[in-house]
């Protein structure tokens, strides 16, 4: 009787197949991780940015531009991650 607690198109794996899953599912939390950590940065830019956008001349805002970088970095790892780790993770409550 197949476990009802998965995903129909995760029922009939060969063991290759899970092992290639279950890699898909650790890069995905990488990269929630790595995004996490450019979101941390981001918010720690935040003290400079601000400034550096008031007090500096013209175009010129290398802080306010690595704090933009920063928060698109922890945006798109956060979301290629969450899209890897889709699915019902190995091992649950329920």
């Amino acid at each position: 009787m197949p476990n009802m607690n998965i995903p129909e198109e995760e029922r009939n794996l060969t063991p290759d197949q899970v092992e290639a899953l279950d890699k898909r599912r650790q890069w995905g939390l990488t990269y929630q991780v790595i995004g996490g950590q450019f979101a941390f940065f981001a918010v720690l830019l935040t003290l400079w940015s601000g400034q550096d956008a008031q007090y500096s001349p013209g175009a010129m805002h290398p802080m306010l531009y690595y704090n933009i970088l920063t928060g698109i970095l922890a945006v798109v790892f956060g979301l290629y991650g969450t899209y890897l780790k889709r699915g019902r993770p190995e091992f649950s409550s329920l």
